[in-house]
C-alpha cells in the first residue's frame, strides 16, 4: 500500500509552475494540529460526533480530534469509521467490482457519476482503504465552502476547491488552474483524484458527463490529445444506490423547475442534503471501477477536430458508467410502470412492486405539487438507469 504524505512536492511539472495552489489544495500534515484544534471547537463537529457515536463524551470527542495527525489519518481512521458506520446502519450492504483492473502503485482520475454530495466520494475512500489502495484527493465545490467547519473538514479530508463563480475570463483562468492542479496531483504526487462527471448531483437518474469537464482537463495538456488524456489515467466510476439519496428533495427541485421558475436554493439547503443523504435508508449500494481508458484514446484521437474528440471520449465514459450501473428491482419496476409495459416483470415480484408504489406514495404525500406529476418524476428518476443500460 502506498503511504501518502500530505506535503508540498519538491518540484512541480512545467504545466503547474505558473499556478499558485495555496487557496485550492488540501491541508498539509504540518497544518493538521492547528486545524484539528479548530475543528474540536465547532458545534457542528460535536453534533456530528454525537449522531455517529452517542456514547462518546465531549472530552473524548476533543481528544479524538487532537490525536489526528494528518489528512491521510483523517481519511483512513476518522472518516473510514464514520462512513462504514453510516453504510452499515442505512444500507443493506455495500459491494464493489473492477479493482482487479487497477494497479495499487498507479494514480488514477476517477470520473464518477454523482448521486450524493458526501457519500459518493466517501464510499470510494473506504473501499480503496479496505483493498489497500491509497485513498484519493477529492473535488469540493466552492458553493459548499463556509470558511468554517465545512471548509476545515473538507480540506482535512483531502478535498480541494472547485471554484464555480466568476465572469468569462475568471472562469477560464479558474479552469486552467484546476486542470493544472489535477494533472499535478496525478503526475507529480502520484495520487489519485475523484471528480464528478458534472456540476452538481444527477437529479433525474440520467448520468451524463459534461463536455466542459473534459475540455477543462485538456487545458493543462499539450497539443497531443492522446498523450494529454493518457497521462490522466481516467477510470470511469459508477456508484449505484438501490434507493436514490435525497430522492424526494431532487424530485421537488425538478418539479419546481418544471414550472419554469428559476430554482433558488434556500439557506443551508446543501447542508440539509448532506444530512439527508447520510440518514436516509439506501438499500443496496454498489461501486464499479471501469477499466482505465488507454487503448481507446488512439482511435478517438483520429477524429477531425478537438470538439469531436471530446464528444467521443464523453460518449465512451458514459457508456462505461451505463454498462456498470447495477440495476435493482425498483429500477425495473419504475421502467415498466412509466412505459406501461411488463417486459421486465421477471426481474421483480408483485410484492416488490406494491412496496415501491407505496414508497413513492408516502414520499409524494409530503411534497408540494400535483401528485401525478411528482409520481412521474419519481418513476423517471428510477427508470433512467434502465433506459441508459438499454442504449
Amino acid at each position: 500500500m502506498k503511504h501518502y504524505i500530505s506535503q508540498a512536492p519538491k518540484k512541480y511539472s512545467d504545466f503547474a509552475k505558473e499556478f499558485n495552489f495555496e487557496l485550492l489544495r488540501p491541508y498539509y500534515d504540518t497544518e493538521s494540529r492547528e486545524v484539528m484544534e479548530r475543528i474540536a471547537q465547532y458545534d457542528s463537529y460535536h453534533k456530528a460526533m454525537a449522531y455517529l457515536w452517542p456514547e462518546m463524551t465531549k472530552e473524548a470527542m476533543i481528544e479524538k480530534a487532537l490525536n489526528t495527525k494528518s489528512p491521510c489519518e483523517f481519511q483512513t481512521s476518522y472518516m473510514r469509521d464514520a462512513i462504514w458506520k453510516i453504510v452499515n446502519s442505512t444500507s443493506t450492504g455495500l459491494t464493489w467490482s473492477g479493482l482487479e483492473n487497477l494497479d495499487r502503485n498507479s494514480a488514477y482520475l476517477y470520473i464518477a457519476n454523482h448521486r450524493d454530495i458526501l457519500l459518493d466520494s466517501a464510499i470510494l475512500q473506504i473501499i480503496l482503504d479496505r483493498e489497500e489502495f491509497e485513498t484519493s484527493e477529492i473535488t469540493f465545490g466552492s458553493n459548499l465552502m463556509d470558511n468554517g467547519f465545512i471548509t476545515d473538514f473538507g480540506r482535512m479530508n483531502r478535498m480541494f476547491t472547485v471554484k464555480r463563480e466568476g465572469n468569462v475570463k475568471e472562469l477560464y483562468d479558474i479552469s486552467r488552474q484546476l486542470s493544472a492542479y489535477i494533472r499535478h496531483v496525478i503526475m507529480d504526487k502520484n495520487t489519485s483524484v475523484w471528480i464528478a462527471q458534472r456540476n452538481g448531483r444527477t437529479k433525474d437518474g440520467n448520468d451524463i458527463t459534461q463536455t466542459g469537464l473534459l475540455k477543462m482537463l485538456n487545458l493543462s495538456g499539450d497539443n497531443d490529445f492522446e498523450k494529454s488524456f493518457s497521462e490522466l489515467n481516467i477510470v470511469p466510476l459508477t456508484i449505484s444506490f438501490e434507493y436514490e439519496p435525497c430522492d424526494s428533495l431532487k424530485v421537488q427541485e425538478l418539479y419546481l423547475s418544471s414550472l419554469h421558475t428559476k430554482y433558488v436554493k434556500a439557506q443551508g439547503e446543501d447542508l440539509n442534503s448532506i444530512l439527508a443523504g447520510i440518514k436516509q435508508p439506501k438499500g443496496k449500494i454498489h461501486v464499479a471501477f471501469g477499466k482505465p481508458i488507454k487503448e481507446e484514446l488512439a482511435g478517438i484521437a483520429q477524429a477531425n477536430n478537438e470538439n469531436e474528440k471530446i464528444k467521443l471520449l464523453v460518449a465512451h465514459i458514459d457508456k462505461c458508467i451505463y454498462e456498470n450501473y447495477k440495476l435493482n428491482a425498483v429500477n425495473y419496476i419504475a421502467y415498466d410502470l412509466l412505459n406501461t409495459t411488463t417486459i421486465f416483470e421477471n426481474n421483480y415480484t408483485q410484492t416488490e412492486k406494491e412496496s415501491f408504489l407505496n414508497y413513492i406514495g408516502q414520499k409524494t404525500k409530503a411534497m408540494t405539487g400535483e401528485s401525478e406529476v411528482l409520481k412521474i418524476l419519481f418513476l423517471t428518476m428510477y427508470a433512467n438507469p434502465v433506459v441508459n443500460k438499454l442504449k
